[in-house]
């Protein structure tokens, strides 16, 4: 059995893989020495492979509440070419190890010109073709760090809750919807490039917290919430 850990920002996800995820959860990535909590009721992984944009701190306290299990993670790092998928970037090793587990679980879904989009704290929109290769993203804040830099960078505007309208009639829905067609607008202009490039229909794969939130308000997006760890599970797998 396989245990695919994405320590990401805010959190960390985890899923135990056998032919298919047999369990999974997730805990604040502050929390990350309380992982073995959720997983030791579970029979023991032989492998676990992670992905870690969290920091140095988060990563000593996974492998430290894995010690029960006398497991070692892998951790991965983007490279030039791995399960089929090419790594446009101009310093393959510059792109963060969830984006590349998430392009390499999107590519082993089936061949397809695709958006992978993570919505967490950040919001990466990433263009992947029929044929793996990788041409490129955007990375951009997400939901609440924009909200959160509109309240903390001016001195009227508020760090309350909104909704979407389309017409929003109040500051928190006006910054909440704000930042949602900002997003959206990103995502839009991304799958119009691609599908100039490529000549094709683009899938539009979304993951990450927000990605409930910001898929309704795109064309035929999909929601794929463990493309992170189903990439992770290719790798250790290759």
């Amino acid at each position: 059995m396989i245990l695919a850990l994405d320590a990401g920002n805010s959190r960390i996800k985890w899923g135990l893989w056998a032919n298919g995820f047999v369990a999974q959860g997730s805990l604040p990535s502050a929390d990350a020495v309380h992982l073995f909590d959720a997983l030791h009721v579970h029979a023991p992984a032989s492998r676990a492979i992670g992905s870690n944009v969290a920091g140095g701190e988060v990563r000593a306290r996974i492998e430290q509440a894995l010690q029960p299990w006398r497991l070692a993670p892998e951790w991965i790092s983007s490279r030039e070419f791995q399960c089929g998928v090419h790594n446009g970037y101009a310093a393959p090793g510059q792109l963060g190890s969830d984006r590349w587990a998430a392009l390499v679980g999107a590519h082993a879904r089936g061949p397809s010109d695709a958006l992978v989009v993570n919505c967490g704290t950040a919001v990466t929109v990433d263009a992947l073709t029929a044929s793996g290769e990788f041409l490129g993203g955007l990375i951009l804040p997400g939901v609440h760090m924009m909200a959160r830099a509109l309240s903390q960078g001016t001195a009227g505007l508020p760090l309350e809750p909104g909704a979407f309208h389309a017409f929003p009639d109040n500051t928190a829905s006006a910054i909440h919807s704000g930042a949602v067609q900002a997003i959206c607008g990103a995502v839009d202009r991304m799958r119009a490039a691609l599908s100039v490039r490529t000549g094709g229909e683009v899938a539009v794969l979304m993951s990450g917290g927000a990605a409930p939130v910001l898929a309704p308000h795109l064309h035929a997006a999909v929601l794929a919430p463990n493309l992170v760890l189903e990439g992770l599970v290719e790798i250790a797998r290759e």
